[in-house]
């Protein structure tokens, strides 16, 4: 086996620390302020699941038939134009990875400051410790391979101990459930279908982010066509039952009226549930779970930025890599643009629109499968979407209906959203003039 192939194990655990992270342990406080029925919220969840799954089941067939790093701009590029692969290169490298590398690493900041003194929870010393870690994290990853995806591994099996720990323990030693109702109830209907839980939807879907994680490090995995579909299924259902059960904890020991609104919410749920001291602990035990997520974006991301670097001479400063073949240029570039994020925008807002753009990236890259069928019938396929044409349309359904009501309701977020798009189109055309041109053609 070749030491520059990352394993399928590796692989599986980014898939999983990319999606548990910052959107499970904080947007369950303002999903409450609008959804008050346990049995709505877990619902939320489930259909977050079920989208998550059905995207992954279609990134499968795209990822073993092109199976390139770069994720969907490896996919856009050559379903559609080199302008949209570009554009959501650009989504990714400019949002969709550095905003929830920033989120991640404040949601860390957040739960470790909670669990200290009241003296030591000065929003300057949140910046402190969520810019620390981002650091941290990059001088590992732009390093050697081995230590990359050894503790890429290691913390993610942490994180998976601890969350099923967490359900178990709340559900053993904790008597003194909530008065939340899970099973449905008159108007629970109605709430199914309201302005509110689509837009809820739009957190539960930067929640699930991530399970097409395994599809930017394809062109560094032992026999893609084989293990992909295998590597996103697998990672995005376990995440699914992980939610469930959490969200579930969650609502079970702590009142509502103490988490709506609250990015804390596992910290406040571990007081609620075991009490000051042990709260405390656990606040500490979920803060360092959140380094996992942080670094499998430090590790997915780069490679995005990487592959355009290939393709365009004019940003070929990209694709640089060390001497294992890390782009150790792009992961600067991903952890400096994360720590302005971090020092310069606020938690929700960069959630919503963080969720929004991301959410139309994959809106556009699912609605692919069906476009290069049609295109590219004789393409070799070793891996089908498993329903289709059933499961795609789920995935595009549930997500348009999303992004519209994000667009009525959010309309700050979601028209910076497309801001952003537009602003990559320009940068396309203008990387791909000077890529053009006689100077950066003698260079190449």
């Amino acid at each position: 086996m070749s030491n520059r192939k990352f394993r399928f194990t590796t692989v599986t655990a980014v898939v999983i620390a990319n999606m548990v992270g910052t959107g499970v342990f904080t947007s369950l406080g303002f999903q409450l302020l609008d959804i008050q029925s346990g049995f709505v919220i877990l619902m939320l969840w489930a259909a977050g699941g079920v989208a998550a799954v059905c995207g992954a089941v279609t990134y499968a067939e795209l990822g073993a038939a092109m199976p390139r790093s770069g994720g969907e701009y490896n996919f856009l590029s050559r379903i559609y134009h080199p302008a949209a692969g570009f554009v959501s290169g650009w989504v990714s490298a400019s949002i969709g990875f550095t905003a929830p590398t920033a989120l991640a690493a404040m949601t860390f900041a957040a739960y470790t400051s909670a669990a200290l003194p009241v003296g030591a929870r000065g929003p300057w010393f949140q910046k402190i410790l969520a810019v620390g870690l981002i650091l941290i994290l990059t001088v590992i990853h732009s390093g050697r391979r081995s230590n990359s995806g050894g503790l890429q591994l290691i913390f993610t099996i942490l994180k998976v101990s601890v969350i099923v720990a967490f359900c178990l323990a709340t559900l053993i030693f904790v008597d003194h459930a909530q008065p939340v109702r899970f099973a449905p109830t008159t108007g629970d209907g109605a709430l199914l279908t309201s302005a509110a839980f689509a837009v809820s939807l739009i957190y539960v879907s930067y929640a699930y982010t991530g399970w097409n994680a395994a599809t930017y490090l394809s062109g560094e995995l032992e026999n893609p066509q084989r293990t992909l579909p295998i590597i996103l299924i697998s990672g995005t259902v376990v995440v699914t039952l992980l939610y469930l059960g959490l969200n579930y904890s969650f609502l079970r020991v702590a009142p509502i009226e103490s988490l709506q609104g609250q990015i804390e919410i596992g910290f406040i749920a571990a007081q609620a549930a075991f009490g000051d001291i042990a709260g405390r602990f656990t606040g500490l035990v979920l803060a360092m779970l959140l380094i996992s997520t942080v670094s499998a974006m430090t590790v997915a991301g780069p490679r995005v930025l990487q592959v355009i670097g290939e393709d365009f001479s004019a940003l070929r400063m990209l694709a640089r890599t060390n001497e294992d073949g890390i782009p150790s240029t792009a992961i600067y570039l991903q952890s400096a643009l994360a720590i302005v994020f971090v020092l310069s925008s606020g938690f929700e807002s960069i959630l919503v629109f963080a969720g929004f753009t991301l959410a139309l990236n994959s809106f556009a890259t699912v609605l692919g499968v069906f476009v290069l069928r049609w295109r590219q019938p004789e393409l070799p396929r070793p891996y089908r979407t498993f329903g289709y044409p059933i499961t795609p349309l789920i995935y595009l359904g549930l997500t348009g209906w999303t992004l519209t009501f994000v667009l009525l309701n959010k309309p700050v977020e979601g028209l910076f959203g497309l801001a952003i798009i537009a602003a990559g189109l320009v940068l396309y055309f203008v990387s791909e003039r000077k890529s053009r041109s006689p100077a950066a053609i003698s260079e190449t």
